[in-house]
C-alpha cells in the first residue's frame, strides 16, 4: 500500500513537471509572437541628393553642306535627283557602268587610285577664237631658193683640214636646275594691282594670213585634265558614271573659281614644266564678297619652290565676279573659304 502511494506521488510530480514546462513554453511562445507581431519603428531614412542639369539645351547640329563634285555638261539633268548626295554646278542623276560592288554612294568603275574623277579627258585652255582676216588680192612671190654650189675638191698637194669635234656640254638635270633657279613664293599684291597675263594663242604666219583668209575659229572653254579613278560604289542604275548631285548657287560659283584657277595653273605648268618637280601643294584662301582673293597661304608643299610659285600665282591672279547676293547671305563675313590641293604626277 505504501509502494502504491509513492508511485502515485512520482507520477504526479512528473505530470506536474510536464505541465509546468508546457506552461513556460507557451508563455515564451506567446511573448515572442507578440514581439514579432508588433510593427517595428520605421528607421530614419538617409537624405537623398537629386542632381538637376540646368545648363542650356544645345541646339540640334546643323547639317553640313554636301561635298562639291563638278558635273560634266554631258551628264547634266533637267530634274534634280531625289537624293542629294553632292553639291554641284548642275543637276545629275546617279548611274554606273559596272554593277554595284561597294557601299559608297558612287558608281563602280575601273581606274587609278587617285582623287575622285568619273571621266577621262585632257585639259584645254580657254581661247577667244580667231577673227576672219581680209582677203589679199595679190599673192607674195615665192622667195627663190639659193643654188647649191659644188664644193671645190682639195688639191692633191693639200691635206684636208680636220673637222673640230664639238665638246659635249653637261646639262644639269631638271631637278637640280629647278632647285638652283627657284625663288621664294611671290608676295601677295593688293587686289587692285593684280593683272593676270593672257593665255597665248597660236598665231598663223604673216605670209599665210595675207595670202588667204582665215576661217573664224570657235572659242573654246576651259576643261581640266581628268583621269578616271577606281571606285567601288553602290549605284545600281546603269549608264555613264554619274552621281546624285544638285546644282546650287554655291556649286555654280565654286566652279567659276576652280575654272579660273585651273586655267592659270595649266598654263603655268606647261610654260615652266622643266622647273617643276613632282609633288603636292595645299593652299588655303578666301574669296570676299567683291570676288577678290584674301588670306592666301601655302599650307603644305612636297614639291619644289617653283611649283609652289605656280600654285600661288594661279590663285592670286584670278578674276571672278562678285559673290551673288543669294549666296553671300549664307556665307560668313570673310566670304567663301577654299582649300585646294595641286598635285604634279610623274607621268605628266
Amino acid at each position: 500500500m505504501q509502494l502504491t502511494n509513492e508511485r502515485r506521488k512520482l507520477w504526479g510530480a512528473i505530470i506536474a513537471s510536464i505541465f509546468i514546462h508546457l506552461v513556460v513554453a507557451f508563455s515564451l511562445a506567446g511573448f515572442g509572437g507578440g514581439a514579432a507581431a508588433e510593427p517595428l519603428a520605421d528607421e530614419e531614412k538617409p537624405p537623398e541628393l537629386t542632381l538637376v542639369d540646368l545648363s542650356p539645351v544645345a541646339p540640334p547640329p546643323v547639317p553640313k553642306n554636301p561635298s562639291y563634285l563638278e558635273t560634266n555638261p554631258s551628264k547634266e539633268s533637267a530634274e534634280a535627283p531625289k537624293e542629294q548626295t553632292f553639291e554641284s554646278n548642275a543637276n545629275s542623276v546617279a548611274a554606273s557602268t559596272l554593277p554595284a560592288s561597294g557601299g559608297a554612294p558612287l558608281p563602280s568603275q575601273e581606274g587609278k587610285n587617285r582623287p575622285l574623277n568619273l571621266e577621262t579627258h585632257s585639259f584645254s585652255l580657254p581661247t577667244e577664237g580667231a577673227q576672219p582676216r581680209p582677203q589679199s588680192t595679190a599673192l607674195p612671190s615665192p622667195t627663190p631658193k639659193p643654188s647649191v654650189a659644188s664644193k671645190p675638191s682639195p688639191k692633191p698637194s693639200e691635206a684636208p683640214k680636220p673637222t673640230p669635234t664639238p665638246v659635249p656640254v653637261s646639262t644639269p638635270e631638271p631637278e637640280q636646275f629647278a632647285m638652283l633657279t627657284s625663288t621664294p613664293p611671290p608676295a601677295i599684291s593688293p587686289p587692285d594691282e593684280r593683272q593676270a597675263s593672257s593665255t597665248p594663242e597660236t598665231a598663223p604666219s604673216p605670209e599665210l594670213s595675207a595670202a588667204r583668209p582665215q576661217p573664224e575659229q570657235p572659242s573654246s572653254a576651259y576643261q581640266a585634265e581628268k583621269e578616271q579613278t577606281r571606285v567601288s560604289g553602290r549605284i545600281t542604275n546603269r549608264g555613264a558614271s554619274a552621281v546624285n548631285a544638285v546644282g546650287t548657287p554655291l556649286g555654280r560659283y565654286t566652279k567659276q573659281v576652280h575654272d579660273a584657277i585651273g586655267s592659270r595653273w595649266y598654263y603655268y605648268t606647261k610654260q615652266r614644266g622643266d622647273l617643276i618637280s613632282i609633288g603636292t601643294a595645299q593652299l588655303t584662301f578666301s574669296i570676299d564678297r567683291a570676288g577678290h582673293v584674301a588670306n592666301l597661304k601655302l599650307a603644305g608643299n612636297t614639291s619644289n619652290e617653283a611649283f609652289a610659285n605656280v600654285c600661288l600665282e594661279s590663285v592670286q591672279e584670278i578674276k571672278v565676279p562678285p559673290i551673288p547676293e543669294e549666296l553671300a547671305q549664307t556665307l560668313p563675313p570673310e566670304g567663301l573659304q577654299e582649300e585646294i590641293t595641286f598635285t604634279m604626277y610623274g607621268n605628266q
